[in-house]
């Protein structure tokens, strides 16, 4: 049996040694958690499940206080078309990878704020606090013609602690491996028919392990521990003026102080805060006519002290966003209008800049009977890269109750980032952005607590972005190379889906069968499989829950000549909560259950066995 299998085979044997359970489902009944459950993100506006075209995914408040998971990143590792790679453990350099794309080829937002670095592109992963978090919206494939630049493999909205409900406080406490130790407290609710809050504090730590392995060389191995500390506060506050209007503001803060190895005896490390600050309005002007005003700004900030010297790299970005939503009928008419400014300050001499993006967009949403249909065109105009043009069709048709099928067309683009755009050496101003087109049909089929789905993908990208060894310009000035458009890449596959519950039972598994293929050189693209999956089974009785988790992946090449191999691996998880009382509850996790030595970066360390328990007080 290979190692890959291995996990899978001992979670299906854990999962049988459970009582069997007959199912008790109703043949023609949706259930009440199926039928209510909204999606925000796909469409800019509230939208039943049921009615949703893209490929989604949503991680609830209950999965993410109940995981026991260190990361955000090991969250999204458990979820359907997501690969990850971290250079060392939780707090160090993480990279998100959707439907094969790269990481800063999707878009992150946070309470509809935009977060990101706009010198590396892409979000600074480990500095998003998980504890901050009720619950995670995962749409695929393109959606530039909504949100503009680097929505290319898809979008992933966070959004913090909920205001609603009756005024409650909760608080968490955790100990585990490698000197883990957690803290959590908030209070939230309702304090008058009109005025609802919500407060969270946070406080993560770990003393962890050797980031890099010998086989990282004498000029960046070091055999210390690098752990981490993250800080974080969130605040909400909701206003309801009137039957019609509300106001609101939301406001998130986290510094993660992380060590790293870039030397054999120097105590590398980065300081990063993440910002974000919205203030938002809604009001409706007629029966049919809704208007919202959100202003926000959000900040990504890097202090990096190594052996190779210090540096402050600084983004900060302002927004101002009008958004129309007119009903005509079962349909929705939406207007947009954006206006970005990105502000970048560092200590790097030519790589300070500001740059301004202006968008205009429009997407009609459209429900007839057995048919759903959308449509959407932005326009983007930078005062750095110029004009963008992107736009989506979407057509689904419901075969049965039960049954759907849907069909897409999309276009996309990721901005340069000020790095390939100015940095000394590397940087050339005259880049232009990626672009891609994406085609997808999928099929789905939801019966009660049963939902299956496949997906078959392709997104053919231009125009990349990467480093070449001689840059066909500027060679004077890049002797080296630098950052050039020149390659294409094909990201194809098919993403399989499947969640039940029956009796005491859940059950839910994804696989994903991928192409991602350097078109330029015939390779495959870096740190990406051909096949990865996940499997999870959970059986609750009385106050126990029981689970066990599996991940798998093929192997996968960590350069783009695909000379270095990073074998498959396969990761095994349980854990388990135990309800002490209505409000006070017991979790208890154990990861990586079968001490897999594996690798998702060359030569840098990933957690050994590790355990965790913890209390949580006032989750629902």
């Amino acid at each position: 049996m290979t190692s890959v299998l291995k996990p899978l085979a001992i979670g299906l044997a854990v999962a049988a040694a459970f009582p069997s359970i007959s199912s008790a489902q109703t043949a023609n009944t949706v259930t009440a958690s199926v039928a209510s459950s909204v999606i925000v993100t796909a469409g800019r506006q509230a939208q039943a499940a049921k009615d949703v075209l893209a490929d989604n995914a949503v991680i609830t408040a209950d999965e993410i206080g109940q995981s026991g998971a260190a990361t955000i990143v090991d969250l999204l590792q458990q979820q359907r078309g997501i690969e990850v790679a971290r250079n060392g453990g939780p707090g160090t350099n993480s990279s998100v990878f959707m439907r094969g794309g790269n990481n800063s080829q999707i878009l992150v937002l946070v309470d509809g704020v935009r977060v990101g670095s706009s010198t590396t592109g892409g979000a600074t992963w480990s500095n998003i606090p998980l504890n901050q978090i009720d619950h995670v919206e995962i749409v695929y494939g393109p959606l530039s013609s909504l949100y503009g630049a680097d929505a290319m493999s898809g979008v992933v909205q966070i959004f913090t602690k909920k205001t609603a409900g009756t005024l409650s406080p909760t608080a968490a406490v955790g100990v585990g491996s490698y000197g883990t130790r957690k803290m959590q407290a908030g209070i939230s609710g309702s304090i008058s028919n009109s005025l609802s809050f919500a407060l969270n504090a946070g406080h993560d730590e770990n003393e962890g392990f050797s980031a890099t392995k010998p086989g990282a060389g004498i000029y960046t191995y070091n055999p210390d521990k690098d752990g981490y500390k993250l800080d974080s506060f969130s605040a909400r506050m909701n206003l309801q003026i009137s039957r019609d209007s509300e106001v609101g503001a939301s406001y998130l803060k986290s510094r993660l102080n992380a060590q790293f190895d870039a030397g054999p005896s120097y105590d590398d490390h980065n300081v990063q805060n993440l910002e974000t600050i919205t203030l938002h309005g809604k009001t409706q002007i007629s029966d049919i006519w809704t208007a919202s005003l959100q202003v926000a700004q959000s900040a990504d900030q890097t202090f990096t002290d190594a052996s190779y010297g210090q540096s402050q790299i600084d983004t900060r970005q302002n927004f101002i966003t009008l958004q129309n939503d007119i009903r005509i009928d079962k349909d929705v008419l939406q207007l947009i209008a954006e206006r970005r400014e990105e502000n970048v300050a560092t200590t790097i001499d030519g790589l300070n800049g500001r740059r301004r993006t202006g968008s205009l967009a429009a997407s009609y949403v459209l429900k007839r009977d057995a048919h759903l249909a959308s449509a959407s065109v932005r326009y983007d105009h930078s005062s750095v890269y110029g004009n963008n043009t992107t736009g989506n069709l979407a057509y689904g048709y419901r075969l049965s109750d039960v049954w759907r099928v849907n069909a897409s067309y999309g276009t996309s683009f990721r901005a340069p980032t000020f790095n390939e755009l100015y940095y000394p050496g590397y940087g050339v101003a005259g880049n232009k952005p990626e672009s891609a087109r994406n085609a997808e049909i999928g099929v789905y089929y939801a019966l009660g607590d049963m939902q299956l789905s496949a997906v078959y993908y392709q997104n053919k990208a231009t125009d990349l972005l990467v480093s070449t060894n001689v840059c066909p310009v500027e060679t004077a000035t890049h002797p080296y190379g630098c950052a050039y458009n020149v390659n294409q890449a094909t990201m194809s596959g098919l993403t399989l889906g499947a969640a039940t519950r029956f009796g005491d039972w859940s059950l839910r598994g994804s696989l994903d069968l991928q192409d991602p293929k350097d078109d330029t050189t015939g390779l495959r693209l870096a740190r990406r499989s051909r096949q990865h999956g996940t499997l999870a089974a959970e059986y609750a009785v009385s106050a126990f829950k029981l689970g066990v988790e599996t991940v798998l992946s093929g192997n996968r090449y960590d350069d783009v000549a695909n000379k270095k191999v990073l074998p498959g691996y396969g990761l095994l998880n349980l854990y388990g909560t135990y309800a002490l009382t209505k409000d006070l509850s017991l979790i208890g996790r154990w990861n990586n259950a079968l001490n897999k030595d594996y690798e998702l970066a060359k030569n840098y360390a990933t957690p050994g066995s590790n355990l965790y328990v913890g209390l949580n007080y006032g989750f629902r």
